[in-house]
């Protein structure tokens, strides 16, 4: 008894000592952002010095100790892209991690359509599983967790682009990395955290909403739904606040199809969430998002435009962008299996507007103002060069008195500029403009990309 009870206290000592510890998305493989100062943080007994070492610059020893609450953090400053490195953290223990590259990490949030894998079936599948062999572009899948209360740790790993892993990882977040990693010429690590079914309100921490009517009154709305969470705060406890502060380029966000539960309060909820994390980050990173494809609902209502209509609002907040989909949606499926070319726009928004290494249009027309011309209702828009029709026959433009009983008109293009008809309304006061869950604009620019739906008032 007096032999186990040494052994048992001998133990003791070593694990009390032995607990340089560190979260999941640090780990061998790993991506760290190029050419900043990154957050690195983990645990260690309170007092307990971790000295921490990069290859990237071997002389220089960083030392931190274990708070009172038995954590620690220190910045890190991470060199031009490039790698492997190491990275070694010594306290009564050592760590070393292997493998990893410096570069770009984006963080690929939402829902259903931003989880969907090649091997739930894309187009063109075979041969993107096939070529999908990056051995410079990560990934980190962070796996559904919700939590009462926010979490300190995620399981998961990094790991290699190559078939067996790309083909069960986002397909919209591969194609950007691939995209960005064949461009940029460095290495693209993802952190995949998105939950299919998921209303935004999930996604963001319970506390902001106990001082926000109109957060209380959206999250209210939410039906329960067997495939995922409704409650406020319950998926940013467990896939969000754990990896927060890794270190990103920006995020890339894929959801609102559950919020057309709730549509009038998504502008207010949208904006919420890209603020807070924002906050949460200390990083003003770039916030970029697909608006929701054209898809039939089933209901008598247009909840999915007017989600439609607040992902445009939202780019009134800075350094934000979004890519369209009206042109590559499915109205009996919500799930468009055409993922590329969501990925490559998302792609091509983040070379342009934050690399500044595309010099291509990637905006579909934007409404910019609606106005009365004579007998006219005029329209303009921005990112309209080389407007044009798809089919002139297909009346998508509607306006309405104060009455709001809307009427489609004929358009006429001019310029940067469409001319509505007012027919016989003598005082028209709203324009709208492809406002149907279930349709494809039949506007497009000269770089074919679709004209956002909207609704307007006149001015």
């Amino acid at each position: 008894m007096k032999n186990k009870l040494f052994i048992i206290l001998c133990l003791s000592g070593v694990l009390a000592k032995a607990n340089v510890r560190l979260p999941q998305v640090f780990s061998d493989g790993m991506v760290l952002q190029q050419n900043t100062t990154v957050n690195v943080w983990g645990w260690a007994a309170p007092g307990e010095e971790v000295a921490i070492v990069a290859s990237w610059n071997p002389q220089d020893t960083l030392k931190v100790k274990g708070s009172r609450y038995a954590k620690w953090e220190i910045q890190l400053s991470t060199p031009k892209a490039g790698g492997p490195y190491q990275l070694t953290f010594t306290g009564y223990n050592s760590i070393t991690l292997k493998d990893i590259l410096i570069g770009e990490v984006w963080l690929a949030s939402g829902q259903s359509n931003m989880e969907w894998s090649a091997s739930a079936g894309i187009k063109n599948q075979e041969a993107a599983i096939q070529n999908s062999t990056y051995k410079n572009i990560r990934f980190f899948d962070v796996p559904k967790t919700a939590a009462e209360f926010p979490q300190k740790n995620v399981q998961g790993k990094w790991v290699e682009s190559q078939p067996e892993t790309m083909k069960y990882f986002s397909a919209i977040a591969y194609f950007f990395a691939q995209r960005l990693h064949t461009q940029l010429d460095v290495p693209i690590g993802i952190i995949g955290s998105n939950w299919g079914g998921t209303p935004a309100e999930v996604w963001m921490p319970e506390a902001i909403f106990e001082k926000d009517s109109l957060l209380q009154k959206a999250a209210e709305k939410l039906p329960s739904e067997e495939w995922g969470p409704n409650e406020p705060g319950a998926v940013y406890n467990g896939m969000i606040y754990p990896i927060i502060p890794y270190n990103l380029a920006g995020v890339l966000w894929y959801q609102g199809e559950t919020n057309t539960a709730n549509p009038d309060e998504y502008p207010h909820v949208f904006s919420t969430l890209i603020k807070d994390w924002r906050t949460s980050w200390q990083q003003d990173f770039p916030f970029y998002y697909a608006q929701i494809a054209p898809y039939n609902y089933g209901d008598n209502n247009d909840n999915g435009v007017k989600v439609r209509d607040a992902q445009r609002k939202t780019l009134t907040i800075p350094n934000t962008g979004m890519v369209f989909t009206g042109d590559v949606g499915n109205f009996e499926n919500i799930h468009p299996r055409d993922k590329k070319t969501v990925g490559v726009r998302f792609a091509n928004l983040a070379l342009k507007e934050t690399y500044g290494k595309f010099t291509n249009e990637v905006y579909g027309p934007l409404v910019e103002k609606v106005y009365e011309e004579r007998k006219y209702v005029v329209v303009e828009f921005s990112h309209a060069e080389g407007l044009y029709f798809k089919d002139k026959k297909d009346l998508q433009f509607e306006i309405a008195g104060k009455d709001l009983n809307f009427q489609p008109v004929k358009a006429k293009l001019k310029g940067n500029r469409i001319f509505l008809k007012k027919n016989k309304l003598k005082q028209p006061k709203y324009v709208r403009y492809a406002w149907k869950n279930a349709i494809v604009p039949n506007l497009f620019n000269k770089a074919n990309l679709p004209a956002s739906s909207f609704m307007m008032e006149i001015e």
